[in-house]
């Protein structure tokens, strides 16, 4: 969805930054500016600062920084059209509708209607727990340890013995049979004819990550099979792309993810303080669950049952973790079966310890294979170390990989160049490898130049963006083109305009940049440290050698893409390239 930037500094402008921050974190005034314990690391003096005349704020500790919208996208996990929908809420300032085409039209009313007839139901299930009918799944969820906030929390409820009682409830609400059942909340059949999907049981309401209701699960009160029921995948549930808690997990502070099994295990952590506990729904994890993972978090651990079944999900979860870049540890619930029963009997602060002493994924998956090969027998345990080269070689960066060789032998005590000669012989047999190494690559060092380029126009904006005496200097030598990262030119054009006009807005700034990575990579500028120097001398060098090279990328640029017909440009470019050579004997004074 578009917004104007017009629209959108209509709704950052009556959204104070100050107020809105005070919603998460506490702020004290001092001086002109409030400070408060950062909510993006873990400290103990306040390093948080949060501006109302510059509508920004920025942590000296950790150099979290930006403008209101940069606040909820880091603090909510927001895109930045949820944080502009979520503030424009919060303002009262009404959003343009989106234009549909008819076939889009029709598919969003269908998704709201399924999303409004879940959420009657998980209202109709809260009730029927909270009424005579549902005392003993009440009493089922009561003396396994959940309090009557945790029970509202979660919105658990009940789903009584009379197999269409749901179905009529809905349809007294107006929705249709067909609707219901796209809702998956019904089945039909010759001999029972139109019965709940769900009856008899516990409910688990599942929600989206925006806490709307999008599917069930369910645990029967008798004997009768499955134990556990889940809705069926509809137009707005897909369990391989969905996980149950994220919806509270994503505004956990923790930069982890606990990884559970089943609904108790998520609900019981949560209920013990740990909540940024998360389950897969009733399917193993998937690489739609790791990509979903990825948004929130990079690191994982996997708290599965300790029986054999949970071992093999742990074991297929951490290559599937891996591949999408996230690190998995696992914690292991002996002598208790999961972590609802070991948070019962053992409690929060001996789970604290199992976090504290998770082992790494791999390792854990060596430790489980070696169960398979005696040990004390040479040609076995040669097998087994011809195997974990195999799974050595999956590493494709060559320092995790050497870490890697390295923390293995020490382990299984061998030497680390046998490992290692076995690796790459296991590798080049297997045919991913060659026997003899790569070769520099034409280019590399320029890769590196123009990293080097990049942190110069970086550091650039930076000094612009905190110092505003400097324009006026800056200006001389370098114009918003000379910047050859696109992003930074943009910035520039945007800062050289505001200069211009005599209105300094960072934060208004930031308003134009509305795709998620690329407001992320603008508000970093406004959050860079750069080291301090002590004297004028140091700084005045350091300024006039960045302009050298921001300006000496630009026209070498320029060179590289000039037609050789382009006589005028040419003559420009000597001009610019005398101009550069004039700089290097100037004094660039910064008073």
């Amino acid at each position: 969805m578009y917004y104007s930037e017009d629209l959108i500094e209509e709704i950052r402008m009556k959204n104070d930054i100050v107020d809105v921050i005070s919603g998460y974190v506490r702020l004290r005034k001092k001086g002109s500016s409030y400070f408060g314990l950062c909510p993006f690391h873990n400290e103990k003096s306040p390093s948080f600062s949060v501006s109302r005349s510059k509508q920004m704020y920025y942590c000296f500790g950790c150099g979290a920084g930006g403008n209101v919208f940069t606040f909820l996208m880091e603090y909510e996990n927001f895109s930045f059209v949820e944080a502009v929908q979520y503030l424009a809420d919060r303002a009262g300032v009404e959003l343009p509708k989106m234009e549909y085409s008819k076939e889009a039209k029709e598919k969003a009313d269908l998704k709201a209607t399924l999303l409004e007839i879940n959420k009657t139901a998980a209202q109709y299930f809260y009730i029927q727990l909270k009424s005579e009918r549902g005392k003993t799944a009440h009493t089922y969820l009561t003396e396994r340890g959940l309090s009557e906030s945790t029970i509202k929390a979660f919105g658990l409820g009940f789903s009584n013995k009379y197999s269409d009682d749901l179905y009529r409830y809905l349809r007294s609400k107006g929705y249709s049979e067909d609707l219901i059942r796209q809702a998956g909340l019904i089945s039909t059949d010759e001999k029972n004819g139109v019965y709940d999907k769900f009856w008899n049981r516990v409910m688990f309401p599942i929600m989206d990550v925006n806490s709307k209701v999008i599917g069930f699960g369910g645990r029967v009160m008798g004997d009768a099979k499955p134990k556990y029921l889940n809705s069926p995948e509809t137009v707005i549930f897909d369990k391989s792309r969905n996980l149950y808690g994220l919806n509270r997990a994503r505004s956990s502070r923790k930069p982890y993810f606990l990884v559970c099994e089943g609904y108790m295990d998520v609900i019981s952590l949560h209920q013990a303080g740990f909540t940024n506990a998360v389950a897969s729904l009733g399917t193993a994890l998937t690489t739609g669950h790791a990509s979903l993972i990825k948004r929130y978090v990079k690191e994982v651990y996997l708290t599965y049952d300790s029986d054999e079944a949970g071992t093999r999900a742990a074991l297929r979860a951490v290559p599937i973790m891996r591949e999408a870049g996230i690190a998995a540890k696992v914690i292991r619930m002996e002598p208790y079966k999961d972590p609802d029963e070991f948070i019962k009997n053992l409690g929060a602060e001996e789970f604290e310890k199992r976090i504290e002493n998770a082992r790494n994924g791999f390792m854990f998956g060596l430790e489980m294979l070696s169960r398979d090969y005696n040990m004390e027998q040479p040609e076995e345990k040669t097998a087994f170390f011809r195997e974990v080269a195999r799974r050595l070689i999956g590493f494709e960066d060559e320092l995790e990989r050497n870490n890697y060789v390295e923390a293995v032998a020490k382990a299984y005590h061998v030497g680390v160049e046998s490992l290692q000669k076995l690796v790459t012989k296991t590798a080049i047999h297997d045919g991913m490898a060659k026997p003899v190494s790569r070769p520099k690559q034409p280019g590399e060092d320029h890769i590196k130049k123009e990293d080097g380029i990049r942190t110069s126009q970086k550091i650039l904006l930076t000094w612009l963006i905190d110092m505003p005496k400097l324009f006026g200097t800056v200006e001389k030598y370098i114009a918003p083109e000379d910047f050859t990262e696109e992003l930074y030119k943009t910035v520039a054009q945007l800062l050289y305009e505001q200069y211009r006009s005599g209105e300094v807005n960072p934060a208004r700034l930031l308003n134009h940049f509305t795709e998620e990575g690329e407001h992320r990579e603008a508000a970093a500028l406004f959050n860079t440290r750069i080291r301090e120097l002590s004297t004028s001398e140091e700084r005045e060098r350091a300024l006039k050698e960045t302009i050298l090279k921001v300006k000496s990328n630009s026209i070498d640029q320029q060179t590289r893409n000039l037609n050789p017909t382009d006589m005028a440009g040419l003559q420009r470019l000597m001009e610019a390239k005398q101009k550069l050579q004039d700089l290097t004997k100037l004094h660039i004074s910064l008073d």
